[in-house]
Formats: structure tokens, sequence, C-alpha cells
């Protein structure tokens, strides 16, 4: 009878088993597509195992009960045409379908094409003469009756760059810009009369256009540009953003590309697509007769796509790398984007402004949205995780419009020229982009999306303005624990429509993401951006820092931590540490509480930001430039802090909650605000006071405005008690006035110049009551004393251990009462008055 059961629960487990098992099919280099797609007979290709999948399903063949693996074994597979996903390879919950490599090895989807052949170059009509004898020289891929066309290079894997006149960062400023004529004059700094094809990239704003040139017209050491249709039109008709014409910053950078004129360093590569021919100068380490030369072909290499009625569903990509994929709309039609990445097909600026959703919006545009590798659409409980996307021209991946509980998990996206990720329609062609996007039928809302564990490194490398995540019309969308890092512009960009009006987008979440060394060449700039209203959207537990100092920014000022830009509504920005307060709202809707950002925010905020312990791995494939740019230092450390008073003829309450909205504006948060009788007081940390000042006193014209911005005394817990500091603190601030007399106002200064030797006893009173720190600013003879306490604590509970065992203290403070008085205000026996916190 025991055997009898033994062989019974033996029958019953593999009977599991065999329940349990998916249906393989396996696609393999050395494979076949007229193979059944087995182990051993695998298909070649993965659009043919999809055909097979779709078979099975179509048929539904009982071995897919638990679903279909795509099992492919390892190398490059060069794609002939974008591989399809369609609603018929759909599977379900219990029948899913993945796409995956075999365990530990490497499988690339490719839209590349190999050049070989390489020789050195003859003599070359145009080459510079630094050139000549070290270029090198290859036939352009034929593909059927024309030649491949391509705008990037890699060799060895590293993107060369396309020959341009100006080399490594610098750029030129134009002289001026004629819109009516729709030309530009720029110095001329090279030979350009026999040049051909050559292409204008300019910086504007918070973009960049690729302008095709048409004709060029030289006068002494002038050039005079004109541009080719349809951007011509667009880049001169345009508001914004429009070339930048500065005596203060400067006119707008730009360099110029395409022309065997500006092949004159090594690294550097030209297409003369005429003659079929590819120049490559080659860098000192490269061999061209055994290097990796890869130009790219195909814009796209996979496409999901559904209908709204037919949509695909469970279907999983894990462990796979697409690579080397192309755009060539910038080579065609030029491009002139409105912003993050999204082309401009008409715009214009309205005589008689106003719209019915915005009364004053004098700018028009309808936009087009760039190509991408890997292109979503009407797709619901897709994946992809663990893959590698790297080596394109435009965005990396691309859920565009329909979606809806899809995963984009612990994937790579290095060496992007457009934005890494994109979901959410950014307005669809025939819609002016600041009509709110409301659909009758909801579900072409992309809603409930998760973007979680990803790294995004050197993105935006081609078209500046892009981001690295970018979201449109969104719902439901959760942003979590991604690292961000050397992007040309904002890290996470969330919002289109530029407006406050009700639209599709409400409940989406941007959380404890990590972005650093972003800002790399544009500006009106943040690390976080928004736009529109959102509707129970937040903020929270972000750590962002380290933006570039941009080399030719519009307006060197202009660029954040955070910045909930235009319309934006209804969001909690909570919990997110940066260096500084330097945040912006611009134009903002209702509904915005900001709450406890900043260089304050609590050490566990900053250890839990980021890539989660799973997934840190990726970090070794962080891109690390040749040579960093500067950072722009605003902190703590750096002498920031800053105290702003205002002193009110007005009345206190209504002028109170003025002050606190130009806070507001400026994205400091009204915890930083205090008061005492008629004044009203700022403390935080600044980059630059001067645009709040201007405002505050614009604001409050009968108003007197004092800036502290010179620490002349501090004490620091960590320094002067060798103890660590809490990592939260309350800052308590009083005010009183120097003496008039300015010996006496020296005596006091030499006095704290000197303390901790002097009087260490003093400093040793300030550890015993729990002291973090205190700083003393001064502007005239009236002082700010700041001290901060463990949070939650009583500076009236604290104050008394200072003199505790230490008469020294009282007589330190018997001598200071010589030196010190009242502000206006204060009653005959008071000197120290306390600011109340709002």
């Amino acid at each position: 009878m025991r055997s009898v059961k033994i062989y019974l629960v033996l029958f019953i487990t593999l009977l599991l088993m065999g329940e349990l098992k998916a249906a393989d099919i396996y696609v393999s280099l050395k494979g076949s597509d007229h193979n059944p797609g087995t182990k051993t007979q695998p298909v070649a290709t993965l659009a043919n195992a999809l055909r097979k999948a779709r078979e099975l399903r179509r048929l539904n063949d009982p071995s897919v009960r638990n679903g279909i693996n795509i099992i492919i074994e390892q190398g490059v597979y060069q794609l002939d045409e974008p591989v399809v996903v369609r609603p018929e390879d759909s599977g379900s919950a219990a029948s899913p379908t993945y796409i995956t490599a075999v365990k530990n090895e490497t499988v690339v989807l490719s839209g590349g094409r190999q050049i070989s052949g390489w020789k050195k170059a003859a003599e070359i009509t145009g080459l510079p003469e630094i050139a000549k004898n070290k270029v090198w020289v290859a036939d352009v891929p034929e593909l059927g009756n024309r030649l491949l066309e391509f705008r990037q290079l890699w060799v060895n894997g590293k993107k060369a760059i396309r020959a341009r006149d100006c080399n490594a960062d610098s750029m030129q400023r134009i002289l001026s810009w004629d819109f009516n004529k729709r030309t530009c004059k720029i110095p001329l700094s090279k030979n350009l009369a026999a040049a051909k094809g050559v292409e204008m990239v300019i910086q504007q704003w918070w973009a960049i256009a690729n302008l095709r040139v048409k004709s060029l017209k030289v006068t002494n050491n002038e050039a005079e540009l004109a541009f080719m249709e349809p951007e011509s039109r667009v880049q001169s008709e345009h508001p914004w953003p429009a070339p930048w014409l500065s005596t203060k910053t400067g006119n707008s950078p730009f360099y110029l590309t395409n022309a065997i004129q500006f092949l004159d360093q090594p690294g550097e590569w030209y297409e003369d697509l005429q003659n079929g021919k590819v120049y490559y100068w080659p860098l000192a380490d490269e061999n061209l007769n055994t290097a990796e030369v890869i130009v790219p072909y195909l814009e796209t290499l996979l496409k999901m796509e559904g209908s709204i009625d037919h949509q695909v569903s469970h279907v999983h990509f894990k462990n796979i790398s697409f690579q080397h994929a192309s755009w060539l709309r910038p080579s065609h039609f030029g491009h002139v984007p409105h912003q993050a990445g999204m082309y401009m097909l008409d715009a214009y600026k309205l005589k008689v402004p106003g719209t019915p959703d915005k009364k004053t919006l004098e700018n028009q545009a309808w936009v087009g949205r760039p190509a991408a590798a890997v292109e979503v659409a009407y797709a619901q409980h897709t994946s992809f995780e663990s893959c590698r996307f790297e080596h394109h021209a435009s965005t990396g991946l691309d859920y565009r419009q329909g979606t809806s509980n899809n995963l984009i998990k612990g994937n790579l996206f290095k060496d992007i020229g457009g934005s890494g990720i994109l979901l959410g329609i950014f307005s669809d062609e025939a819609t002016e982009v600041h009509l709110p996007y409301k659909p009758k039928d909801e579900r072409e809302i992309c809603t409930n999306e998760s973007i979680l564990n990803n790294l995004i490194t050197n993105a935006t490398n081609e078209d500046w303005g892009c981001v690295g995540i970018g979201a449109g019309y969104v719902r439901g969308i959760n942003i979590a624990h991604n690292e961000i890092a050397e992007v040309s512009y904002s890290g996470i960009s969330m919002g289109w429509g530029w407006t406050k009006s009700s639209n599709a987008m409400r409940n989406n979440t941007i959380r404890a993401n990590r972005i650093h060394h972003y800002g790399k060449y544009l500006y009106d700039v943040a690390g976080i951006y928004t736009l529109s209203a959102q509707p129970g959207s937040s903020i929270t537990g972000n750590v962002i820092d380290s933006i570039y100092k941009a080399p030719y920014p519009h307006d060197p000022e202009h660029w954040f931590y955070l910045y909930t830009d235009e319309g934006s509504s209804y969001f909690t920005v909570k919990d997110n540490w940066t260096p500084a307060n330097k945040y912006l709202q611009n134009a903002n809707g209702p509904g915005n509480v900001w709450l406890n950002n900043g260089p304050g925010v609590g050490g566990n905020i900053k250890q839990q930001a980021g890539l989660e312990p799973a997934y840190q791995w990726l970090r070794k494939e962080s891109y690390v430039p040749q040579s960093r740019q500067r950072i722009n230092e605003v902190s703590l450390q750096n002498g920031k802090q800053l105290v702003i008073e205002v002193i009110l003829k007005t009345p206190v309450k209504a002028a109170k909650d003025s002050f606190k909205q130009v806070c507001i504006q400026q994205g400091i948060p009204v915890s930083s605000v205090y008061q005492w009788n008629n004044r009203l007081l700022l403390y935080a940390v600044m980059a630059s006071p001067e645009n709040l000042m201007k405002k505050i006193r614009q604001q409050f014209n009968n108003a007197e405005v004092k800036l502290y911005d010179k620490v002349f005394y501090t004490f620091d817990r960590s320094t002067h008690c060798g103890l660590e500091k809490v990592k939260e603190w309350d800052n308590i601030i009083l005010s009183a006035n120097l003496v008039k007399d300015e010996k006496l106002q020296k005596a006091y200064l030499d006095y704290h110049a000197t303390q901790f030797e002097k009087w260490p006893e003093v400093a040793k009173g300030f550890c015993n009551a729990d002291f973090q720190q205190l700083r003393i600013f001064k502007s005239g003879r009236q002082l700010m004393l700041v001290i901060s306490i463990p949070k939650g604590a009583s500076l009236d509970e604290l104050n008394p251990k200072t003199t505790l065992n230490n008469p020294r203290v009282d007589e330190w403070n018997q001598i200071m009462k010589k030196y010190q008085e009242g502000i206006a205000g204060t009653k005959p026996d008071e000197t120290w008055v306390f600011f109340s916190k709002e």
C-alpha cells in the first residue's frame, strides 16, 4: 500500500510538472526558418518564431496552455525590417509569451549595417590640409537600388563625430537673424563656398534645431545662410523657442556639420552620398582593417502595435539588447523642436492673441513625434525587463498611445540620441499643442504604467532638447527608483499642454528617483519638470544633484532642481532632496502643495532614492565622459544660505499672503517664511537672490527689503563638538542691532572671531545644549542669529544647558549685552526678538 502511495504521488507530481511546462520555440543564427523551432532545430529569426507562436495560439494548441517561451541563442541578429508583434500574438495572464535570451548569453537585435573594405584615401577635393593622408575611405553600402543614408557611425561601439566646423563642445554665435527674409548671418571661419549639404545646428533656449542650408552668400568675413523648406518657414515664424539675440549673454550658439571641409580631426567622419563614399579619420588606437564600423539602417527595430479594440497583451521581452536604430527626418525635412524633441510641423505667432483655453496665448504649434528604436501602441500587460537600448539616433523605447498596465523595469538606456523613454500622447499631429487633451474614449490614454529601476545614461546626445524620461498626457503613471545621468536637458518631464484646464492627466507619481549630471547644454531646465493640471499627482523622495554649468546658456541662472511650469496644478511636491531650494513655479494653477524639500531632507531619503539594491549592478554601465564640465555649486557648504527681510508699511496679514505666493513661485516652501511684528523674513538656500529680491520689491514697492548674505560667525556641531549632526532640525531665528558706536561694533566682531580659542566654554555649552549649528548674519548693524536644534525639540528646554556647570557662558552673555540693542519696535528692556515660523 505504501509503494502505491509513493507511485501515486510521483504520478501527480509529474502530471503537475507537465501542466506547468510552456511551449518553447528556439531561435539561433545557426538555424533555419524552415526548421520546427526546437532546441536542436531552431529557427533563424525572431519574426518566424513569432509566426510559429501565433499559429499555436490560433489553433489553440494544448502546448501553449501555460505560455510560450521564445528563446534566442547568443549573437547579433541583423534585422532587414522591424519585428512586429500583433494582437494575434497576445497571450493571457495564465499563458503569457516571453521572448528571452538564453541564460547568461548576449542577444542583440540590430538595425545596423557593417562597413568594411576600408583603405587609405587618395586625393579628396575639399579636405583640409591637416587631414591629408590621414583619412580612410570605404564604399557606402547599397540597399537594393539605393545607397544607405545615415547620420551616425560607430567604431568599436563608440559613436564617431559627424564632421563639424567647431571641434569638441565649442560653438560660434550667430551675428543676426532676419525673421522676414528667413536668413541668418554668421561669422565666416572656413571655406564654405564649395560646401554642399551643410546643416546648421543652432541652440535656442530649451531646444536645438537642425536646419539644412539651401544657399550661402559670402560677404567679407560674414556668410548669409538661407534654409530649405519646411524648416525655414517654421524656424522663422514660430516664437518659442526662437533664435536667441542678446547683448548680455550672447546670441544663439551654433555649429555647421556635414561637409568634407569640416573633417579636420581624428574621430570625425563624413558621408559623400552623391559619390557613395564614407570618410573617417581614425583615432590613434583604431585599426580600420580590424575595427567594427557600424551605421544604422532601420529607424524602428520592434513594433508592438494593436488597435483600440484589439490590443496586444501579455507579451514580455527580457534580456534582449536593441541596438543601432536610425532616424533620418532631420536629413529630409530639417528638425525644429517645440519641446522634449517633438518637432514642429507648423508653428507661428498669432497677430491677435487669445484662444478658447487661454486669452493671452500667442503661440500656435502642431507637432510630430520622433521615431523610436522600439515602439508600442495599444498594448496592455506587456513588459521590457533587463533589456539594453544602446546606440540609437532617436528615442530608445516609446509607449505611444493606448497602453495600460505595462512594466519597464531594470533596463539600460545608453548612448541615445533622443529621449531614453517616452510614453503618452504629446498632442497628435492634427491638434494644436496648447489644447487640453481629453479623449471621449479613454482607452487612448496611457494608464497605470510602471517605469522602475532603469539606468538612463548618456541620452539626448544628439537632440539636446530631449529628456531622460518624458511623459505626455498620462494617467496613473509610476516613475520610481530610476537613475538618470549625463543628459543634455531635463531628467524627467511629465505633462503637456501648458494648461490649467481639466485634461486626461491625473494620479501620476514621480518617486525616489536619482537624477544627476543633467543640463549639459540647455537651460530653462530641471531635474524634474512638469506641465498642466494633474490632480492627485505627486513628486516625492527624489534626489536631484549636480547640474552642469552649460557652456552657452541663454540665461545662466535659469536652471532649477524642481520646476512646475505653466498650468501645473494639484501636485504634492514633498521630501525631495536637493542641494538648495532652487525651484521654480511658473504660471502654476491651483492646488499645489510644497513640503519639506531641499538640503534639510532626511538622510534616509537620500539613501533610498535611485536604483534599488537588486538593480545597482547597472551602475557599472554608467557613462563617464572623458572630461567633465563644471557643476553649478549651490549648497550649504559654500555659503549660499541667505536671509531676506521685508519691513512692511502695509497690513501684515495681506502682505504675508502675497509674500508667501512670491516664495512659492520661486520654488521656496512657505516653511522658510518667518514673521515678527511688521517684518517678514525668508531663510533659505539660494543660488542667487537677485531675481527673488526684484520680485519682492515689485510686490511691495513701499517696503524696505534687506539681504543678509554675510555670515561672520558659525558654530558647527560636527566641527566643534566632534559629534554627528541629526538628520533633521528646526531653525530658530532671532534679531538684534549692534550699538551705533563703531568701535564697540568692531570689538563685538573681534570677540566672535576669537571665541573658539579664548572662550571654548561657549562652544562647549552649545554642544551640551544639542545645538546643531549657529550662524550670525549681519547687514549694516542689524544681526540675524539662526540657531538649529533637533527637529521637535524646544529651545526653552535646551538653552539652559548652555550654562549648566558652565559659568563662563553667563560671563560671555553679560559682556555681549553692552554691544547689543533692540531693533525698531522692541520694548525698552528688549534686545533679541524671536521671529515666529509660518
